[in-house]
């Protein structure tokens, strides 16, 4: 601020009064001021805007970490905030993975100071809102006491596990996911409800936790792909695991989809980019941002959404890892 008072040529008062556009300034010297605001790039400190309004303008999208999950929801977001007069910040707490209470932390750092509501990605604690409005985006734990926003993972899975069966698959593997996640849980009930249906026994000899994550899919991926008799398909939680069972099966010499067929969950970008593309459940993340971004305005200001859980529907992506047997 005392840059522009000393470029403008005017008192550090003044150029207060301007940024907060008080009273008490002619049309000239306010002209001037923005003038010199605008060509030295100036902007209010948001802590001290915070300290004199309590409220910053800006949205916080909380992330244990980027990763193509939670870029896909941050890009809906994005997307969705241009019309609400609020700014967006992405903020990774930093922990891979499995760390729980990092959104607290992350709530502590910024919540009431540099922002003034936030959406937290899979949160391990849905009930650390720190005094500022939440929307939580796929709890680990599934939908608690704050607006949520998620996909019909249960739903997803059916339609995975019965695209294989529809393909002539019989000997089916699941590489799932954590097992302290509602997601994941959700996904094996899909997927053992499905074979039910079709009076297809589970091996349980051909189901293997994944992890979500591909460094710790790659270990369960092989026991499946070296068994005695492996499976002829496997679905994979995510896509991530997906992508790394494809992986492993090419290093063993075997051929997707010719030897496995692989199926994945989410749809991230990086399914489509895989060799050979992956089929697998899309789960709008984009339209989950916005839908959570919007939720969060809403209670900003003042009103409650309509609907405090709002679940997406998923739906079958065809591409080339499946072939019918």
């Amino acid at each position: 601020m005392q840059d522009v008072a000393r470029a403008a040529g005017v008192s550090v008062a003044t150029v207060s009064k301007v940024v907060n556009d008080r009273y008490g300034v002619s049309k000239a010297t306010h002209d001037r001021v923005t003038t010199v605001i605008n060509e030295l790039g100036y902007e209010t400190s948001l802590g001290a805007q915070s300290l004199r309004s309590h409220k910053t303008n800006v949205i916080g999208v909380l992330v244990a970490e980027f990763e193509p999950f939670s870029t896909e929801l941050l890009k809906g977001a994005s997307a969705a905030i241009g019309s609400t007069g609020y700014e967006l910040l992405a903020y990774s707490g930093g922990h891979r993975g499995g760390a729980v209470g990092w959104e607290r932390r992350s709530l502590s750092r910024l919540g009431g100071t540099l922002i003034d509501g936030a959406i937290i990605v899979t949160p391990t604690v849905v009930g650390a809102s720190n005094g500022v409005p939440v929307v939580a985006v796929d709890p680990h734990t599934g939908p608690s006491g704050i607006p949520t926003v998620d996909s019909d993972n249960f739903a997803g899975a059916v339609l995975a596990t019965e695209h294989l069966l529809g393909l002539g698959h019989r000997r089916i593997a699941l590489l799932g996911g954590r097992p302290d996640l509602e997601s994941a849980r959700l996904r094996e009930d899909g997927f053992r409800h499905a074979m039910a249906a079709a009076g297809v026994p589970v091996d349980e000899d051909l189901v293997r936790l994944g992890g979500y994550r591909p460094e710790t899919a790659a270990a369960p991926a092989r026991e499946l792909l070296t068994l005695p008799e492996p499976p002829t398909a496997i679905f994979a939680a995510n896509d991530l695991s997906a992508i790394r069972t494809m992986e492993v099966a090419q290093e063993l010499g075997l051929s997707v989809p010719d030897d496995v067929s692989v199926i994945g969950f989410d749809n991230v970008p990086e399914s489509a980019l895989a060799s050979p593309p992956l089929t697998t459940v899309d789960q709008p993340l984009q339209a989950i941002g916005a839908r959570a971004l919007e939720m969060l305005v809403e209670l900003l200001e003042g009103r409650e959404p309509a609907t405090p859980h709002v679940r997406m529907p998923t739906a079958l992506v065809e591409r080339a890892s499946c072939r019918r047997i």
